[in-house]
């Protein structure tokens, strides 16, 4: 297991595959009692690495259609690890349409570093067949600013992901969290959080050569090229989520489950919601709420911006133009766009304050499968 990575994930046992997947279908049933036969505009399975139980994957997606309407595409994570011909046909065959690939670096030593359970030589083939497979979008994940990392070398992994042909590339910054294997257990004492300097500086390299390359922005992390379809996984307005520790934001209220996987299984079984956190939320926390989503994706639509804060606009107003003034976004009649200056300072105000939120309410529910209470 990625042992950078903050969500929730235990090792794989065989012995509780067949219970979780019973308990999710359970869930699944339970949110079709109580809200009828709703439409889904998409589905994203995230990581961990969700193909390794692909058969139960393709039960899952039958279930919910069975269920529910969906009417959108449907997007997926992986590694490069599990990408063979008889796991992309499946993938197909159960209405997959767009797909990401945890590469993080075609360099050998980044990989080994990062603790990845691959190598580098089987990233080219790999992608190759997922290029070739049919799908929307493609998109790669690509760290950058790792330990001794150079600009030339970022830039490098930008490059490859690019002659391969890929649709869409999303960078990151090394994260780490204090309950993360990282964090916690220090396995891995060259791996620190990168510094702000480098952090800028490579930013701004691997931005321009996006732009330079044909690539647009569409957010705080992401490059795209052309119009195909953007992958995407957490700017949804609102989204139910299913499975041990999953999140849901709804009209009201935006809760966790439970993060214990067994506990989660008795909680479905027994045909409640494994629902472990809740907190409310006001009509003026879900028009901010929305309003960093948007910041996230980098562009703000003026019309939904007046029709949200109504009389509240003047505020907003005067933080743009102070956003303006500073040289982070820019405007035109349509939309307010972040510049590439606002985007990184973005990404580094969501660092410093809103990951040490979700490490307070992670750290404890990783703790205690239902915790009484969470201060913020």
């Amino acid at each position: 297991m990625c042992p950078y990575c903050p969500y929730n994930k235990v090792e794989y046992d065989k012995t509780l595959a067949k219970p979780y997947l019973k308990a999710i279908l359970a869930e699944i049933k339970q949110y079709h009692n109580r809200l009828g036969r709703i439409e889904v505009p998409s589905i994203y399975v995230g990581g961990g690495t969700p193909t390794n139980l692909i058969d139960e994957l393709g039960i899952i997606i039958e279930i919910i259609r069975d269920n529910f309407t969906v009417s959108g595409d449907l997007y997926i994570e992986t590694t490069p690890s599990d990408i063979n011909d008889e796991s992309l046909v499946k993938l197909l065959r159960y209405g997959f349409s767009l797909i990401s690939l945890g590469v993080q670096s075609f360099n050998e030593g980044y990989l080994k570093l990062i603790g990845r359970d691959y190598t580098a030589g089987i990233l080219y083939p790999a992608i190759s067949k997922v290029m070739s497979a049919g799908f929307k979008t493609v998109n790669v994940d690509l760290m950058f600013a790792l330990p001794g990392q150079t600009i030339k070398e970022a830039i490098s992994d930008i490059k490859r992901a690019i002659e391969l042909g890929v649709d869409q590339i999303t960078t990151y910054p090394l994260f780490t969290f204090p309950y993360s294997t990282v964090g916690k257990y220090l396995k891995l004492k060259s791996v620190k959080m990168p510094d702000i300097v480098t952090r800028r500086r490579m930013y701004k390299a691997i931005h321009d050569y996006c732009v330079v390359n044909g690539f647009r922005r569409v957010s705080v992390w992401g490059f795209k090229r052309g119009d195909l379809p953007r992958y995407s996984s957490v700017t949804r307005e609102s989204y139910i989520g299913l499975g041990a520790g999953a999140a849901s934001y709804l009209p009201g209220v935006f809760y966790f489950n439970t993060f214990s996987v067994s506990e989660y299984i008795k909680a479905s079984l027994a045909q409640r919601l494994p629902v472990a956190l809740k907190m409310e939320v006001s009509e003026s926390m879900a028009m901010y709420y929305w309003l960093y989503w948007r910041f996230y994706d980098t562009y703000i639509p003026k019309r939904r911006l007046r029709e949200l804060f109504g009389s509240r606009d003047k505020k907003i107003r005067r933080l743009l133009v102070l956003a303006k003034a500073l040289g982070l976004c820019v405007q035109d009649e349509e939309h307010i766009s972040l510049t590439e200056r606002g985007a990184f300072w973005l990404h580094l105000m969501q660092n410093y304050f809103i990951l040490n939120y979700i490490n307070k309410v992670w750290s404890l529910a990783m703790k205690e499968p239902w915790p009484e209470r969470v201060e913020i």
